[in-house]
């Protein structure tokens, strides 16, 4: 079932070559681009309306407001099945234990005497949350999204999530419920690239009622939603371009293949075009592998969908001659989710350089940190690992350098800056400091 890539003959080429082997999904974002692009400047231009245009042309609904009423949230809420509610009160708390300890003290520097600078950690004041529709329901979205915001201390969120035809132009009960939960009172049903752009443009409701912009987007989409952000992005802030998700698996002969296999299905089973990819040094195990795959993707609900994504050039086995090898591949890859199932699990993951997430051992599956590990599931994907983390409550702050010098320990640098002003053909600059020591008691 699985395209297989043998790296064993010859040593392994260099890490921008060995990126360029990867089985890796495709997203075209330029093309995208040009679809979005209409909708982004129409919503610029008529706001809301547009929006809801674009939501009665996609989503088949239209919802009476973009804003959900209280009363709709609140509702989800109370008719939630007791077990999904405990269960995403502990995803909830355990978010909040690992997020909360996310939050930076501000850093006082004494340069010299007389002279500081303060980083203060400042949070972004509003920010746009999206939970995607589509093929799955996603509340664990909405509590990825909210919770470390909430920990950062952002003053006012709002949660957007497509409007759903099946419930009346409103996202989905879950969506609503995680929501209330969370304490989250304002909730746009809209999706897609419109929606990034009322989040980044704001506008006027159906009712009249304000539709405030935010200062940053953040939430994982489709690919429309992806170019969106990138159009947008310097209007409002946003937090990746996400991709289609990915599981990268580094096993030897020790991992059990059930466990493997099942894993593989669990990020397939999300998107067609999703990647799952085992790295390994043993071909027993690929092929206890592949016998677990061919009765686990037939008794599973979503079948064509995962044997689509396993078959697909995205997903695939890569051989490799040793766990060294296998941690140099895996690397390259710089997986969205990456789990090590070998002898020496947390070993070898102390060695990885390159992931969204590390899941170590044969217990602690992809799906464990997608609900209730307490770590965050909006990870970089496409391989932007190699240079970009996952939301954290360090997404929503920013870091403002305040500096502080009193007139003493400006004299004693004055002599510097003047010359580093001079070098770069900057006088004013160092006349911006000389003038404060001119005249009287200089």
């Amino acid at each position: 079932m699985l395209r297989r890539l043998d790296l064993r003959a010859e040593p392994l080429p260099r890490p921008a070559t060995l990126r360029g082997m990867m089985p890796r999904a495709e997203l075209d974002i330029d093309a995208a681009l040009e679809r979005a692009r209409p909708l982004v400047e129409d919503v610029r231009d008529r706001g809301a309306a547009a929006a809801l245009d674009a939501t009665e042309r996609f989503d088949r609904v239209r919802p009476e407001t973009v804003r959900v009423p209280a009363e709709a949230i609140s509702a989800a809420l109370r008719d939630l099945d007791p077990d999904v509610r405990a269960a995403l009160e502990t995803s909830i708390e355990r978010a909040r234990i690992v997020h909360a300890e996310q939050r930076r003290p501000d850093v006082v520097t004494q340069v010299v005497p007389g002279g500081t600078v303060t980083e203060r950690f400042v949070p972004v004041r509003r920010v746009g949350l999206y939970a995607p529709g589509g093929l799955a329901v996603y509340p664990s979205s909405v509590i990825m999204n909210v919770v470390p915001a909430q920990a950062a201390g952002v003053e006012s969120l709002v949660v957007a999530s497509p409007a759903q035809a099946e419930f009346g132009g409103r996202p989905h009960p879950t969506i609503l419920a995680a929501a209330a939960l969370l304490g989250v009172e304002e909730v746009w049903a809209v999706g897609g690239a419109q929606c990034v752009a009322l989040l980044a443009y704001g506008g006027t409701d159906t009712d009249g009622a304000e539709l405030e912009p935010v200062d940053m987007v953040t939430g994982p989409g489709n690919v429309y939603v992806t170019a969106a952000k990138r159009m947008l992005r310097g209007l409002v802030g946003i937090d990746a371009e996400a991709g289609t998700t990915e599981i990268a698996i580094l096993a030897d002969d020790t991992a059990d293949a059930a466990h493997v296999a099942a894993d593989l299905i669990s990020q397939a089973e999300h998107d067609p075009n999703a990647a799952s990819v085992l790295v390994t040094t043993s071909d027993a195990l690929v092929e206890r592998v592949e016998a677990e795959l061919e009765t686990r993707v037939g008794a599973t609900k979503h079948t064509e969908r995962v044997r689509t994504a396993l078959t697909g050039p995205q997903s695939g086995v890569i051989l490799v001659s040793s766990t060294s090898d296998g941690v140099a591949v895996v690397d390259a890859y710089a997986a969205e989710h990456l789990e090590i199932q070998t002898a020496d699990s947390a070993g070898d993951a102390a060695k990885v350089r390159n992931a969204g997430a590390i899941f170590v051992g044969a217990w602690s599956p992809v799906s464990l940190g997608d609900y209730c590990a307490g770590s965050n599931h909006v990870l970089p994907t496409g391989g932007c690992a190699r240079h970009s983390g996952g939301l954290s409550t360090a997404t929503f702050l920013r870091g403002i350098h305040v500096v502080d010098y009193g007139r003493a320990a400006l004299s004693e640098v004055a002599g510097r800056v003047v010359t580093l002003a001079n070098a770069e053909d900057l006088p004013a600059h160092g006349e911006a400091v000389t003038a404060r020591f001119e005249g009287a008691g200089a």
